[in-house]
């Protein structure tokens, strides 16, 4: 019998769902092709005992999917909806010229940033995503497959959210996917905690998902265009084009919910607080615990990012005028400057520096102490380095299979771990097969990881609860 092919596809005028479904039935084999429309997606196949048990689940899945609102559809008609990009509408800043110490020139407008004691990471819309020591040196470069939104750390891993849906896991030699988001949503902005991932997107929703790639809660706000998301122990903190809301993190159950003025653009937390930066100049600080505004700080245009210093003694902003501000923390203006460079879109203090990025690509690090700000007020600066990445410096792609590693002793003191993929239901799980350990325990790892169903040996890691497990995977990753 010839294969027979049924071609579904699901799209939205709103601007949500925009996918396809495709059924193949050959023989004994069913093959099941999913996700945007204009991508290659993913291609699941199963073997039955017969052509008809074949036949019968393909019309089933066929059949589901009709009930969801899809169609028959001929591929290539509709073509892939662009993603959306925040505007780049930026002027130059008429304010003194900031101290930058070095800048880097990424190739692309860029929303993501991460700065930590060891480098820095810029991620831009080409989907070229460098790393960069403190002093400017550029020493590595992945490149993925769409541009990357945003780039958040959990502990000691590092995860870039991308345009094509995806979740890229960054702390090991390749990149892997390590959470793939609905095909609806388009991704703002992301955060995570404690192997939580927190998702907002163009609809104004708020979706977490959990360590193991398995939905957790949705919700939608009361507005749209929902550029904020920060996750912390207790609860997820949600900006969109009204305000902020905050969610309980395990269910999802509404807390309170806070007007702003103007769309929130971008968001930061402390401990008991969160910033809402927004497109009318401001900067709202509230607490955590209710809601109330507790500060706000006032910029001269639009507030693109925010960051703040320790304990939210100091509160920076970038506007879409390409200028940088501190504030003290009951929202005095200690200075503004020109960043030289564009306006930033994303921003990070660390260690008496601003790192920014902006709307033409640059990385540029910022000399915030205070004699510096003084030297700048009164026209002096520093000259800034120009960084280049070495024209040898090869750009490393995400790859779907796992590279081979072995271990060639073992603890002597048999301090190590070993762990299996295994399948429960249509879930592909992770779990602990040594002897004396909880298997309660979760282990996260990549999803092409679990799909290989490899089994590893982890050495010299030793018991402690859930983190032990994820201190067993991060030594893995950095092998790999």
């Amino acid at each position: 019998m010839a294969a027979r092919s049924t071609y579904l596809e699901l799209s939205e005028d709103s601007g949500g769902s925009h996918k396809f479904y495709e059924v193949v039935h050959d023989g004994l084999r069913v093959s099941i092709s999913y996700g945007r429309i204009g991508d290659a997606g993913q291609t699941k196949v199963s073997s039955f005992a017969t052509e008809e048990k074949a036949a019968a689940a393909a019309a089933r899945k066929v059949a589901e999917k009709v009930k969801k609102g899809y169609a028959p559809a001929v591929r290539g008609v509709r073509q892939r909806r662009a993603v959306t990009r925040r505007s780049v509408e930026s002027v130059r800043s008429t304010a003194s010229q900031a101290p930058v110490l070095w800048r880097f020139a990424s190739g692309a407008a860029a929303f993501g940033i991460f700065v930590d004691s060891e480098r820095c990471w810029v991620g831009n819309q080409n989907g070229d995503v460098y790393t960069v020591t403190h002093e400017g040196t550029v020493t590595g470069r992945f490149r993925l497959p769409d541009g990357v939104k945003c780039i958040v750390a959990d502990d000691f891993w590092i995860y870039a959210g991308a345009d094509d849906g995806k979740v890229y896991d960054l702390s090991g030699k390749v990149p892997r996917v390590a959470y793939e988001i609905a095909d609806d949503v388009d991704i703002y902005w992301l955060d995570i905690h404690d192997g939580v991932l927190g998702v907002s997107d163009r609809a104004g929703r708020i979706t977490t998902i959990d360590h193991e790639d398995e939905f957790q809660w949705a919700r939608k706000g009361q507005g749209d265009y929902a550029w904020m998301v920060r996750c912390d122990d207790d609860a997820v903190y949600h900006g969109h084009s009204t305000g902020v809301a905050r969610y309980d993190a395990a269910d999802g159950k509404p807390v309170w919910e806070t007007g702003v003025a103007g769309a929130v653009l971008f968001g930061w937390q402390e401990a008991d607080s969160v910033y809402a930066g927004t497109g009318r100049g401001t900067v709202h600080r509230l607490a955590k615990a209710d809601g109330r505004t507790e500060a706000v700080y006032r910029c001269d245009a639009a507030v693109f990012s925010c960051a703040t210093g320790p304990g939210g003694r100091y509160v920076f902003a970038g506007d879409s005028h390409s200028s940088i501000y501190c504030f003290d923390q009951s929202g005095e203006r200690l200075w503004k400057l020109g960043t030289g460079c564009g306006s930033a879109f994303s921003m990070q203090y660390l260690d008496d520096r601003l790192y920014i990025v902006t709307t033409d690509g640059t990385l540029a690090c910022i000399d915030a102490t205070e004699q510096a700000i003084r030297a700048a007020q009164a026209g002096t600066v520093p000259q800034a380095l120009d960084v280049k990445a070495a024209a040898s410096l090869t750009a490393v792609e995400p790859v779907a299979t796992l590279e081979t590693v072995v271990f060639d002793t073992v603890a002597a003191d048999g301090d190590g771990v070993v762990v299996e993929c295994f399948r429960e239901g249509d879930r592909l799980r992770v779990r602990v097969v040594s002897e004396g350990y909880d298997p309660r325990w979760n282990v996260q790892f990549p999803k092409e990881v679990r799909e290989a169903g490899v089994r590893y040996l982890v050495e010299g890691v030793r018991q402690s609860a859930r983190g032990g497990f994820y201190r067993a995977y991060g030594d893995i990753r950095r092998l790999l």
